[in-house]
C-alpha cells in the first residue's frame, strides 16, 4: 500500500475486539514512533505502554473513549528536555509527541491494527492516575488492536475540505 492510500485507510476505530496485539506488532509500532523526528532531536518523548488490567482501569478512570482497545499508549514527553522557540513563550513539547504519535498511529494500520487518537481527557488528573514524573506531560492516548468486526469510520470520515481551503500559496 502506497503512503496516499495509507493515510486515505487510517481511522479513529471506536470499537475494538478483544484479541490481543502481538507484542512484535506492538515494538514494530513503537520503534515507528521512535524513528520519529523531533526539534533539535531532542527525543523528549516518552511512551507508557498500558495493557495490564490495572492500567486499562485507570484509562477508563481517564477518558471514556477507550472502545474496548487492548492497548492504550500515553505519549508523554520532558517539559525539561524540549526545544524553546524565540521568545521563551512556546516550545516543542506537543509537537514532538504529535510527531511521535502520528507515526505510531500510520505504523499501526500498516501493522494491519486499527487505532484512535485520544484528546478527551483532562491532562492533569491524568498524570496523577497514571503516577507519571513530575517533568513529564501527558499530550496524547492512543488506543491500539485489531477493530470489531463491525467497527467502520465515522460518516464524515473521507468528508475533507479542499485543499484551497486549506493552503496558501505565497
Amino acid at each position: 500500500m502506497d503512503f496516499l492510500e495509507l493515510a486515505k485507510a487510517r481511522y479513529s476505530c471506536k470499537k475494538f475486539s478483544d484479541k490481543p496485539v502481538e507484542k512484535e506488532k506492538l515494538e514494530q509500532i513503537l520503534e515507528a514512533g521512535r524513528l520519529a523526528p523531533t526539534a533539535k532531536n531532542n527525543q523528549p518523548q516518552h511512551i507508557y505502554v498500558l495493557t495490564s488490567k490495572e492500567s486499562l482501569a485507570l484509562t477508563d478512570k481517564i477518558t471514556p473513549c477507550r472502545y474496548g482497545a487492548p492497548v492504550v499508549l500515553a505519549v508523554a514527553h520532558d517539559a525539561d528536555n524540549v526545544f524553546e522557540y524565540p521568545g521563551g513563550k512556546y516550545n516543542s513539547g506537543a509537537e514532538d509527541a504529535a510527531i511521535v504519535a502520528t507515526h505510531i498511529v500510520l505504523a499501526a494500520k500498516a501493522a494491519g491494527l486499527d487505532t484512535c487518537w485520544l484528546n478527551f481527557f483532562d491532562p492533569d488528573k491524568a498524570k496523577e492516575l497514571l503516577a507519571l514524573p513530575q517533568n513529564e506531560e501527558l499530550t496524547i492516548l492512543i488506543d491500539v488492536g485489531y477493530p470489531d468486526a463491525a467497527a467502520k469510520p465515522l460518516p464524515n470520515h473521507d468528508s475533507r475540505k479542499p485543499l484551497s481551503e486549506t493552503v496558501t500559496y505565497r
